[in-house]
């Protein structure tokens, strides 16, 4: 987790040694703010609590995008999470600092004040992506009151089982893929959405895109990747040679980039596990699924 703290006095940036992180101080901090909201995965501010409120409000935005805001205060008494306690660990973090600094933690989501697990931050130490955030508060105000919810817990699209359902969706599969040079991004985009509604899976399920390492370079895959948070995976033609198992085979890819299979190769070895889709081209563009298990 990324840390950005900053302190208003000398004494609040003395806590410094105790959190293990450097603490800025003598910045404005509404500019602070600003620079860091985006770029962190927390944000510590060790001062009063509203000026740490008023520097966040213009820049908050989504509580599953959102970084961790916890307050402390100089002396500390008191440490608070304000923001994205659940998705963004800000509640987990203030425990933490807790610890560290002898601090009471100050928590205030109704599921943890009741010891009711909260399912948010259970998906999040899953490593599951949330698909319907806006159900989150419908299922904790059902969980509260006693009422039955429903969790699914799939890479696939289906019907939801239970009146209140959130769907988790855990990130266990790889898109491999192959382009042409100078491919339109919005048709890479186009296209590659489109096959994973082939497929019948999320792409909040998938962890990386990879291909080989000719086309790290390429905008195409790059956009995708930048706009949709993954990671872009490439490997040698050696390695994806390398990679056990039958795959469709294109002579005219072998002579192009080394081996006759990018989109196929790719996805299983970055998976680690099987191929569960095979090559499939369209517009220039071929996509191929991979998973650690069968979705």
């Amino acid at each position: 987790m990324k840390i950005s703290a900053i302190a208003f006095t000398e004494k609040g940036q003395s806590w410094s040694a105790a959190l293990g992180i450097p603490v800025d101080r003598g910045i404005p901090v509404m500019q602070w703010a600003r620079q860091h909201f985006d770029a962190s995965d927390a944000l510590l501010f060790i001062g009063a609590c509203g000026i740490a409120v008023r520097a966040i409000a213009p820049l908050v935005k989504d509580k599953t995008t959102d970084p961790a805001v916890v307050v402390m205060d100089e002396a500390g008494q008191h440490v608070i999470p304000l923001l994205s306690g659940h998705i963004g660990g800000a509640n987990a973090l203030a425990m933490r600092i807790a610890e560290m600094t002898g601090a009471a933690p100050v928590v205030t989501t109704a599921t943890d004040v009741r010891g009711i697990p909260a399912i948010d931050a259970w998906a999040v130490e899953k490593d599951c992506a949330i698909e319907n955030p806006a159900a989150i508060k419908l299922f904790s105000a059902a969980a509260l009151a006693g009422q039955a919810v429903g969790v699914a817990i799939t890479e696939r699209t289906i019907k939801p089982p239970f009146p209140v359902t959130l769907f988790l969706r855990p990130r266990t599969l790889v898109l491999g893929a192959g382009c042409k040079k100078d491919t339109d991004p919005a048709v890479f985009e186009e296209k590659a959405l489109d096959f994973l509604r082939q497929c019948g899976v999320s792409l909040l399920s998938v962890k990386a895109l990879a291909t080989i390492d000719l086309k790290k370079g390429e905008a195409a895959l790059n956009r995708f990747c930048d706009k949709y948070r993954l990671p872009l995976l490439t490997y040698s033609a050696d390695a994806l040679r390398a990679v056990p198992g039958v795959f469709a085979h294109s002579d005219f890819v072998e002579k192009t980039v080394g081996v006759g299979n990018v989109c196929e190769r790719a996805a299983v070895l970055a998976s680690g596990g099987v191929l569960l889709m095979g090559k499939t081209a369209q517009a220039g563009v071929t996509f191929a699924l991979a998973g650690e298990k069968e979705a």
